[in-house]
């Protein structure tokens, strides 16, 4: 019942300025967004991969302004760099949403997008690192895809995300599975119409089983991105049927959520990568993150007291 309301809260302006205004929010925030600049996130990296993986989404989206979009890039492009300055290359890469780069703007918003997710791109293999362009609702899955295949043609290690929820997505999935493809299995996070997404809790699990077998039975390499016990399990068995490594797949968690975790599957010698989201555009990630599932509200004020 409360998905929709927090979702469309996401995107309210009045709804935002309350949240932001609210101190305990603000706490909470900062419990599971890793600061609002540069400064602030890479000491966090640094910690992180000591025993783990991160990929560093520079919040933002929706961008209808060109200067923004640029303003973007340039953002990524700096954190790269200093990546790269501080040698963590090779345990850091990038997550980036097309329309925080130009994908929505007016006039030539695919190419635009394109063009800048390319200059990213060329930052990233710079410093020995790659991208992953995150999926947003269900109308940008096309479009994200189409610019996927243009990347890939020039940085084939361009990472893609997937969200189970999607009817389509186990077609996607066959589509992407071949060798060197990389791709991230999400469930979902957005209110999609039950005309393109399975909508029950139950039918999202059996439908992210399915994708995930197909991404395991194929040549490329699945990110397991789940903080469900039972999706961990099932990865790992599937792993094991198709004689998976540790080196040709990972699990992935977002920075503050089941700490203890992230730090017992990397103590296993699993690949586990942390999604660490940083800057003042944290609004839309933060209230997406309560909608996923409303018991988030809980969890996430739990969380506060508790790494578990």
């Amino acid at each position: 019942m409360l998905r929709k309301p927090l979702l469309l809260a996401a995107r309210s302006q009045t709804c935002r300025r309350l949240v932001e205004r609210t101190p305990a929010t603000r706490a909470m925030v900062e419990r599971f967004v890793a600061g609002s600049g540069q400064a602030e996130a890479l000491p966090v990296v640094k910690d992180l991969t000591r025993d783990r993986y991160v990929t560093l989404d520079f919040l933002g989206e929706d961008t209808t302004d060109a200067a923004q979009a640029t303003a973007t890039v340039t953002a990524y492009q700096d954190l790269l760099a200093a990546l790269g300055e501080a040698g963590l290359g090779e345990r850091a890469e990038v997550s980036v949403k097309l329309s925080a780069v130009g994908q929505f703007l007016d006039r030539d918003g695919e190419k635009i997008a394109l063009d800048n997710a390319r200059r990213i791109a060329e930052s990233a293999e710079a410093i020995g690192t790659t991208v992953t362009l995150d999926m947003e609702d269900h109308t940008t899955t096309d479009s994200t895809l189409g610019i996927l295949r243009e990347l890939r043609r020039d940085f084939p290690s361009v990472g893609a995300v997937l969200q189970a929820y999607l009817r389509r997505t186990e077609a996607d999935c066959r589509d992407l599975r071949g060798a060197g493809s990389r791709v991230r299995l999400c469930k979902g996070a957005y209110d999609e119409p039950e005309s393109v997404a399975f909508r029950d809790k139950a039918e999202v699990d059996r439908a992210y089983v399915r994708a995930l077998r197909v991404l395991m039975e194929g040549e490329g390499y699945p990110m397991v991105a789940s903080h469900d016990p039972r999706m961990i399990a099932i990865a790992g068995e599937l792993a094991a049927a198709n004689g998976r490594g540790a080196d040709d797949h990972e699990y992935q968690m977002l920075y503050g959520i089941r700490d203890k975790e992230q730090v017992r599957l990397a103590a296993e010698g699993r690949r586990m990568r942390v999604y660490v989201p940083y800057g003042t555009e944290w609004y839309g990630y933060y209230m997406r993150r309560l909608a996923e599932r409303p018991a988030n509200m809980l969890f996430f004020a739990r969380s506060l007291l508790t790494r578990g």
